[in-house]
């Protein structure tokens, strides 16, 4: 196995077998078929309708309505009005949607060929086909430059004159024949049932316009321009055809209104742009901006190819789905094929998202963090309106899910997700774990105010219960409990997550604070209400309590662990500061296994990085072994199942942890190190905490022979 490459010696058969490219904005799924390729494309910001007030103007008067009946073990009929005073107004936020295809066509009716293949080179973030037809080599290559906005195919024949094609932009279904085009009885079957428009113009370049309906629907603009040498072209319907050419290249571009006021003015502006250079001159720049993000880090484990692999994917999807200027990754990074995808492909907050990005700094890719952060503002913006409307608070309340808009009314009408209200105070962590790794003051007073928001709005939400201080309503995310009488309860005060996540990000606002050197009352305040938190509980089964009583689960086995936030990716839990509650921990995680735990592949990624930080590293090999060869698609996507990404960046935090840890004030080299891994290995450019970046760390059979950590300079 080459860890750089992603391999297949045919064709993809299914989604789940093609191969992706991405810029941040727009991404594609490479299929590799010989005489009928297919491109699937994205463009982050194709989301269905406009901006929408969901707010429920039932809430604020129906809250305490809600909390007594909690406070009085009526959990039903508690349950019964929060699906109607809390939900959303409409229920559904926007979702994510696909932007359609691209089809290259190649005349001929030749169904054989051979020496095939098709891979991913992870280095150098190029997707390539080559195989033998007639005699004749060909070969493309395919990239997504983030310099050009742009993604460019490459198309080159080893006999002049062997290049014959059209290339056709669709939203719609796919080829219902994978045959060669003359060959098919029904032609772009399907190809533009989601399309207002195709028009091809002079000089190769069609364009294709679509909208996603809804009120204030997003405008869509997708364009290409084929460049060829040699032959001849013409242009017949809103089609150009390429006639025996001795190479081509593809140029697409795409833009929303979302962005452009003009989208398709922007595409064909820089269609004509991008049409200036080269492919020498356009693979040059694409390889120099990747390579100055990907190079940051390598890794070397003997004997551990497929894993070392697996992470050098993790950074490749991370390059590849979160630049400056993108949205965040949504469940499925930027590659969907689905017009109404499962979960409407959103962010979910309620660990899907933060998941997402706990490699980035890790890894050493701080930028690819931007997009998170700009859209946190987008958030905090609609956040402030939905905590005084809903609830009464100050602050910036966020739900369980968000969309394009930074939507933060509840999503669903789900009880055992719905009426959550600590997305916001989650994802606005990421804050002070960028301060902690880069020590960036100027950074951390621009985005503080996110934080303090968050905290407000839970400092508001708290509501007294004896001598603590509990959220009221909430739920632990997405598990059910079992009250003594045998009825089944999702609704209650005082989750154990919802406890650690306040105090995390309290005790969080208060260093920011003391960095910033802010004196404004939070800190004093916050100091009263973390002292008025109940603390993490251990139950009769030696757990770390769920809730705010020892309860059953009705599904032991459940994916969520959230009773764990403060083990990972908290920091509450340490073997030195609460031993006790350390060995629960790991009690918690062996009991949710041994019901069948750890079934989707982000909560096993979520079991690896907790192993890690327990310091079992046999017990997180094994189960990055088990995510690897049961869990992961054959393109090597996170299996939830179906494919969420959010496995894929998890496991690449994970192994980060087996190596190095820095979130207890201290450094720890190799603390979770699997017997399988300890012959030999190496490991530079990982962040630390601190402002720290670990140059080198190598070890000779589980023994360190060389380490050196300086400043990081970047």
């Amino acid at each position: 196995m080459n860890s750089e490459k992603i391999v297949f010696h045919s064709p993809a058969e299914k989604w789940e077998e093609a191969l992706p490219v991405g810029n941040g904005k727009l991404g594609g799924m490479v299929f590799g078929l010989p005489y009928s390729e297919r491109i699937q494309l994205n463009e982050d910001s194709v989301w269905s309708g406009g901006p929408l007030n969901r707010n429920n103007p039932s809430a604020k008067e129906n809250l305490p309505k809600i909390r007594k009946l909690i406070f009085e073990g009526k959990i039903k009929e508690a349950e019964e009005l929060c699906t109607f005073a809390l939900s959303g107004i409409p229920e559904e936020e926007r979702h994510y949607e696909t932007l359609g295809n691209l089809f290259i066509e190649f005349s001929g009716c030749e169904l054989e060929y051979s020496d095939y293949s098709r891979q991913l080179d992870l280095k150098n973030a190029v997707a390539s086909t080559s195989f033998i037809q007639n005699g004749i080599r060909f070969e493309r290559q395919v990239i997504a430059s983030f310099p050009k906005n742009a993604m460019v195919i490459h198309l080159t024949a080893s006999k002049p004159a062997s290049l014959s094609f059209h290339a056709q932009l669709g939203r719609g279904g796919k080829p219902w024949e994978q045959i060669p085009y003359q060959m098919q009885t029904l032609r772009r079957q399907a190809y533009n049932m989601n399309v207002d428009r195709i028009t091809a113009k002079e000089n190769g370049v069609q364009i294709m316009e679509a909208s996603t309906g809804g009120k204030d629907g997003i405008s869509i603009a997708c364009g290409i321009k084929v460049v060829a040498k040699g032959g001849s072209s013409e242009v017949i319907g809103n089609t150009t055809l390429i006639h025996q050419a001795d190479e081509a290249m593809i140029i697409l571009c795409a833009d929303t209104s979302f962005r452009e006021s003009d989208p398709i003015a922007s595409v064909l502006t820089r269609l004509s742009k991008v049409a200036e250079s080269s492919w020498e001159e356009l693979l040059e720049e694409h390889q120099k901006d990747y390579h100055a993000l990907y190079d940051r880090v390598s890794l070397e484990i003997e004997g551990q190819d497929d894993i070392v692999r697996f992470f050098r994917f993790g950074r490749y999807l991370m390059i590849a789905g979160s630049r400056p200027g993108s949205l965040p990754l949504n469940l499925q990074g930027i590659w969907n094929q689905d017009f109404t995808p499962i979960w409407g492909s959103r962010f979910t907050i309620n660990i899907n998202t933060e998941m997402n990005y706990w490699p980035a700094l890790l890894t050493n890719l701080p930028e690819c963090t931007e997009p998170l952060l700009t859209h946190l503002e987008r958030m905090r913006e609609n956040g402030r309106i939905t905590a005084e409307k809903m609830y009464g608070c100050k602050g910036f309340v966020a739900h369980h899910n968000t969309d394009i808009w930074g939507d933060t009314a509840p999503q669903d009408v789900c009880l055992s997700s719905t009426y959550w209200v600590m997305g916001a105070a989650w994802l606005s962590l990421h804050v002070l774990e960028q301060f902690l790794f880069l020590q960036d003051k100027e950074f951390l007073s621009n985005y503080y105010p996110i934080m303090r928001d968050a905290a407000e709005f839970v400092m508001d939400y708290l509501v007294e219960d004896g001598e603590y201080l509990v959220t009221c309503p909430t739920l632990s995310p997405e598990n059910t409990y079992i009250l003594p009488d045998g009825e089944k309860g999702i609704i209650c005060k005082g989750a154990s997550m919802d406890n650690q996540i306040i105090r995390e990000l309290l005790l969080g606002c208060i260093d920011a604070e003391r960095y910033l050197n802010i004196d404004d009352g939070l800190s004093d305040r916050a100091s009263t209400v973390i002292s008025r938190l109940a603390p993490i509980a251990i139950g009769r089964h030696g757990q770390i309590m769920e809730w705010n009583e020892d309860y059953d689960e009705a599904e032991p086995g459940h994916r969520h662990i959230s009773q764990l936030f403060a083990l990972y990716p908290g920091t509450q839990i340490t073997k030195e500061k609460t031993p006790s509650l350390f060995d629960a921990a790991k009690k918690t995680i062996e009991r949710r296994l041994s019901f069948g735990g750890g079934h989707s592949g982000w909560s096993r990624a979520w079991i690896i990085n907790m192993y890690a930080r327990l310091g079992e590293g046999n017990l997180a090999y094994e189960n990055l072994r088990t995510l690897l060869e049961k869990q992961t698609l054959p393109n090597l996507f996170d299996d939830h199942p179906p494919f969420q990404i959010d496995g894929n960046f998890g496991a690449t935090a994970g192994i980060v942890e087996m190596l190095v840890q820095s979130h207890d004030g201290k450094v720890t080299l190799l603390p979770a190190l699997p017997d399988a891994w300890k012959k030999h290995g190496r490991v530079s450019g990982l962040l630390l905490r601190g402002g720290k970046v670990l140059k080198e760390l190598e070890w000779e059979d589980g023994v360190i022979t060389k380490s050196e950590i300086c400043e990081n300079t970047l």
